[in-house]
């Protein structure tokens, strides 16, 4: 039996299975019942591997054992696979998230809290900067960043960029609005973009603006400013600069209060 090393690797990585595993299934799929002896053959993997691989096999739902002697093993249909493979990683990520969450009410948070907040004491201001790579983790940082807010939150962006903020940041929009925040947002309204200003009516204060930027302002202080066009680079290569600068901050905050002054609440479609 020959299988292309890159379809090897392909189940490896959809499956989640190692190098031997996948051989051992890929052979049994090929032969639908056989032995370990035949498999290992078949394969190519070490005799004194094979039981221990096809029971994990097992476990995971990839194959059965056949009852008599010799030991046989039959191939589960690989589409049933697919879907006891879903069951078993929707499963591992529930346990995993309730871990999470029971971890919130326990000392190990409080301590490494303890532990962030003794070393920012240390670090000095202007060194509170950092380079964010890739728009998941720019959108992680965001949230972070909003979600601190305690005065304001001050937002320049794409109509791109305003769509996907609204999509993936609205839980967080509301939640610090609750908290009194202030939340406003600069973009090039469009026709593409009705749909997300009209989801966040009563939550922030959205105007129409013909410049390109991409920053936010929290509380004056903090800023996030992104280096590239959205329309012009792939998400993978997105690039933001994090500054915690009240100086820097404050003057941009106030050159966008200027600004914002001349916006449009609205345009005409």
């Amino acid at each position: 039996m020959i299988v292309k090393e890159e379809f090897l690797t392909k189940l490896r990585r959809y499956f989640g299975l190692n190098l031997y595993e996948v051989k051992i299934w890929t052979a049994l799929l090929s032969r639908g019942v056989s032995t370990a002896g035949e498999l290992s053959d078949i394969a190519n993997v070490p005799r004194s591997r094979s039981y221990d691989i096809l029971e994990s096999l097992e476990k995971k739902g990839f194959v059965v054992m056949k009852l008599g002697k010799p030991i046989k093993y039959i191939a589960v249909d690989p589409k049933e696979v697919v879907e006891r493979v879903k069951k078993n990683v929707r499963k591992e990520a529930d346990d995993s998230v309730k871990r999470l969450e029971d971890l919130k009410k326990t000392d190990v948070v409080q301590e490494l809290n303890s532990l962030h907040t003794q070393g920012v004491e240390l670090v000095e201001p202007s060194d509170l900067s950092g380079s964010l790579k890739g728009r998941h983790n720019l959108y992680n940082h965001l949230e972070l960043t909003i979600r601190n807010a305690e005065k304001t939150v001050t937002i320049m962006t794409t109509s791109q960029g305003l769509i996907r903020k609204i999509e993936g940041l609205k839980p967080v929009f509301e939640q610090v609005k609750k908290r009194g925040v202030k939340i406003r947002i600069a973009a090039p309204l469009t026709k593409e973009t009705e749909k997300a200003v009209k989801d966040l009516e009563g939550v922030a204060e959205i105007r129409h603006t013909e410049c390109k930027a991409r920053f936010t302002i929290v509380d004056s202080k903090e800023l996030i400013f992104m280096v590239m066009d959205d329309a012009d680079v792939h998400p993978t290569y997105d690039i933001g600069i994090w500054i915690n600068t009240p100086f820097f901050a404050g003057a941009l905050e106030d050159m966008f209060e200027l600004a914002w002054v001349a916006m449009k609440k609205k345009v005409k479609a």
